[in-house]
């Protein structure tokens, strides 16, 4: 198994690279790539942990050493949010470091599955699948938006908030990954009842926790540790679902375009990626209204993607 981290200098990118060194399965291969001249000296640093997944470090202007033979490409490349900044302001740089990422993805390792993280994912997301059908090779079942850290932030709030162990709580999360557009179905936690209070407050907090943190670091970047901890949660998921393993988790894919092209639900992932896009059940009518009052955002945000790619 070859894991290939693009964007490996940066704050994600380094927390990502530190737990999968820890969490691979033995034998497995971790290639770090950024721009930034660091990179290699980040994986000899954690070239020292003792775990048996070899680690190589790459820089400079083209990451085809890291993509090569590559069996799952996550990236986090890419300018970090600032106090003020909402994603959109982020939009400009990250898009077209996505859309050069892509076409090398589409050169080298076109059937890898791909995780994008970079931020704004709504919008990264279309523009990798557009470039990715512009070269001849997009397979809509190996193209992932991580919005794992929703789940986590979700799951950590409704403990906190329940004195659950956190191990034991559930959220499912859907939409997509920002502000409004992030649907938490706070219905479906099984054993725990919230006030109509509570749904609200809680469905702000987690869309809203983003700047959370971009306010408490003060300027000093935005959420990197708890990011790096959900892109290896899924990156871990798509491993085991390439070893065969059947593995159920939550992604913004291209599904059945119910309500968007692409969308936030949960998949049965496999060998081959995304195995089949499934329900994501019964919505209580506060969610059916959030739903409906995202969807003009989320429409808005894929065709952004749409028009830059092309």
């Amino acid at each position: 198994m070859k894991v290939a981290v693009i964007g490996a200098a940066g704050g994600i990118g380094q927390a990502l690279a530190l737990l999968l060194k820890n969490h691979l399965p033995a034998g497995s291969d971790l290639a770090l790539y950024d721009i930034a001249p660091v990179t290699p000296g980040v994986a000899a640093d954690l070239s020292h942990i003792p775990t048996p997944v070899s680690i190589k470090g790459y820089s400079g202007e083209d990451p085809t050493p890291a993509l090569e033979g590559a069996d799952i490409v996550l990236i986090s490349a890419g300018v970090a949010r600032k106090p003020g900044m909402d994603r959109a302001d982020l939009f400009n740089v990250n898009a077209g470091i996505v859309k050069s990422l892509a076409e090398r993805i589409a050169k080298v390792c076109p059937n890898a599955l791909v995780g994008i993280i970079t931020n704004p994912v709504n919008t990264t997301v279309p523009i990798a699948a557009e470039v990715l059908k512009k070269a001849g090779v997009y397979d809509k079942r190996r193209l992932f938006g991580v919005t794992t850290l929703d789940v986590i932030r979700s799951e950590t709030f409704v403990a906190e908030l329940k004195g659950k162990a956190p191990s034991d709580v559930k959220v499912p999360v859907i939409g997509g990954h920002s502000g409004v557009t992030i649907l938490p179905l706070l219905s479906q936690v099984k054993g725990v009842e919230f006030s109509s209070d509570e749904v609200e407050a809680l469905t702000k907090r987690i869309q809203n926790a983003g700047t959370e943190v971009v306010e408490a670091k003060a300027g000093g970047g935005s959420a990197t540790l708890s990011m790096g901890q959900a892109a290896c949660r899924f990156g871990l998921s798509l491993v085991k679902a390439l070893q065969g393993e059947e593995v159920i988790d939550y992604a913004y894919v291209e599904g059945n375009g119910e309500h968007a092209t692409f969308f936030a639900q949960p998949v049965k992932l496999g060998k081959n990626g995304v195995e089949e896009v499934l329900s994501y059940g019964e919505l209580s009518a506060f969610e059916k209204s959030a739903l409906d009052g995202m969807l003009d955002t989320l429409n808005g945000d894929i065709q952004i993607g749409v028009d830059f790619a092309k």
